[in-house]
């Protein structure tokens, strides 16, 4: 499913236009991208949270030539799925 397949989806569900959904989730969207940015997390109940996390420096190795790099240190974007989730995703049939 694709972004344009969950705006569709959502308009279905909710008797809302294409337009206004697409409004919404991309604000939706947006909101959590700037509240991880600024280092909070976002936790939507039932479904999971958002967070950012470190990861250090270390020494890699180019595949192609061999040769060690170094490779700074960066900020990453975790999601941890919540246990309504989970649950769903891992439903006995």
């Amino acid at each position: 499913m694709n972004k344009a397949d969950l705006i569709e989806a959502v308009a279905n569900a909710t008797d809302l236009s294409k337009s206004k959904t697409d409004e919404v989730i991309g604000a939706v969207i947006a909101t959590i991208v700037k509240a991880v940015t600024k280092g909070d997390s976002v936790q939507l109940v039932g479904f999971g949270t958002f967070g950012s996390g470190k990861r250090a420096a270390r020494t890699g190795r180019n595949p192609r030539t061999g040769e060690t790099i170094k490779i700074a240190a960066a900020k990453t974007v975790k999601f941890t799925a919540g246990k309504a989730f989970k649950d769903a995703v891992n439903k006995k049939k």
